[in-house]
């Protein structure tokens, strides 16, 4: 048997597990794609991304549909078509919730190596997962999230003001005019707000695990919105101890890993679920403000360490909440599991892998990527039952 048909018979395969999530998922997540011919197109690249070895190039992608002439009528169907990538990834995020049923929604950055200075929003900039400045994309995207699993609904591309001011590029880049420059911070909390406010998808708390420098920036539109948050918190960052009881309570603005670790003799073992392989867990929370004139609403600074670690693994920072404190920290938990499944899974289906130059068309890309990313996620979970560990319901803003 050649290659060609190799290929042909790995499409069908692969076509086969595209449908095998429902009719409906077939149908409606299409929908929006008026044409025949774009929704082949979809179909053959979504194949594409889950069957193609090595990078998931659109060159690499039309090896397995037709070559050369597929390769053409595949990129501009990706940078240069004018379809809307947002309905797409509604449908996409309303079949994800069905199935998966998230107990948060997990907004995290991505970071794109990249060698040269041509793509998209390339620049140097800072990769949190790397901890150094690095050349590249960033992006931030919202993940419904489980215990069990992590799928990409929602994506933004931080853009610097190096291409946001510069015309030429722009108009290179085709990035459009209601395009403006906003901070890391404000991309991932505009990641997560056009995710819970612009789509009927189920109210879930947000995880923020992104490091924020301007907590009150962040706190604030979700506090407004009514959406419960849970953020990463530096160890520096400074905040006021709320809570008469508490060692710390009047002494104005301190750090955050101070503040914890005057409170540490408060520390709980949380219980994890039978059979994990999770360390023991200890974690405490005090009630805190933040500093300046417009503090807001009380929050809770959340601890949580190893066994036997001396200093905090990490801070969270949560908008006021009903739940218990191992409840909480059993969402940020969350975050992990997203981070496993960026590798585990978007790594394969080629969510680093858009080689084009165009804002469309990394948008395009990446919205047909997390399909493939569900594509191969949620098949064996959407007939197991998922009760939750607890109510999400219980949380507010």
């Amino acid at each position: 048997m050649n290659a060609k048909v190799v290929s042909s018979h790995r499409i069908r395969e692969v076509t086969q597990d595209v449908t095998h999530l429902g009719d409906e998922f077939g149908t409606a997540l299409f929908a929006s794609l008026r044409r025949s011919d774009q929704r082949l197109r979809a179909r053959h690249y979504l194949s594409g991304l889950l069957a193609a070895k090595g990078r998931k190039s659109i060159r690499n992608i039309a090896t397995l549909v037709g070559g050369a002439a597929a390769e053409q009528s595949l990129h501009h169907f990706i940078s240069s078509s004018t379809w809307d990538w947002s309905p797409i990834r509604e449908a996409l995020a309303d079949h994800v919730t069905r199935v998966l049923a998230p107990r948060a929604w997990v907004v995290r950055p991505l970071f794109i190596a990249k060698a040269g200075e041509h793509s998209v929003g390339v620049e140097r900039q800072f990769a949190q997962e790397y901890g150094q400045m690095l050349n590249g994309q960033l992006a931030f995207g919202a993940w419904a999230a489980t215990e069990r699993a992590g799928v990409p609904v929602q994506w933004r591309l931080h853009l610097p003001d190096s291409w946001l001011d510069d015309a030429r590029r722009r108009r290179r880049a085709e990035i459009p005019d209601n395009v403006r420059w906003e901070t890391p911070d404000e991309c991932a909390t505009v990641t997560a707000l056009t995710t819970t406010g612009r789509w009927e998808v189920p109210r879930r708390p947000v995880v923020l695990d992104t490091h924020p420098t301007d907590l009150a920036g962040v706190m604030r539109p979700f506090v407004a919105a009514r959406v419960p948050v849970l953020t990463r918190v530096n160890g520096g960052a400074r905040l006021i101890v709320a809570d008469p009881a508490m060692p710390g309570y009047r002494a104005g603005a301190l750090p955050a890993r101070q503040i914890m670790e005057s409170i540490q003799g408060l520390r709980r073992p949380l219980e994890t679920p039978q059979g994990s392989v999770r360390p023991t867990t200890l974690s405490t929370a005090v009630r805190v403000r933040l500093p300046g004139p417009a503090s807001g609403p009380e929050l809770l600074l959340i601890g949580e360490w190893h066994e036997r670690a001396k200093a905090p693994t990490a801070l969270w920072l949560a908008s006021r909440a009903s739940a218990q404190v191992g409840d909480l920290v059993r969402l940020t938990w969350l975050a992990r599991r997203v981070a496993q499944d960026e590798k585990r899974i978007g790594e394969q289906v080629g969510i680093r892998d858009f080689e084009g130059r165009s804002f469309r068309g990394w948008h395009r890309h990446m919205t047909l990527a997390s399909i493939a990313h569900a594509v191969t996620a949620l098949p064996h979970l959407a007939s197991e039952s998922d009760e939750p560990c607890f109510s999400a319901g219980r949380l507010s803003a």
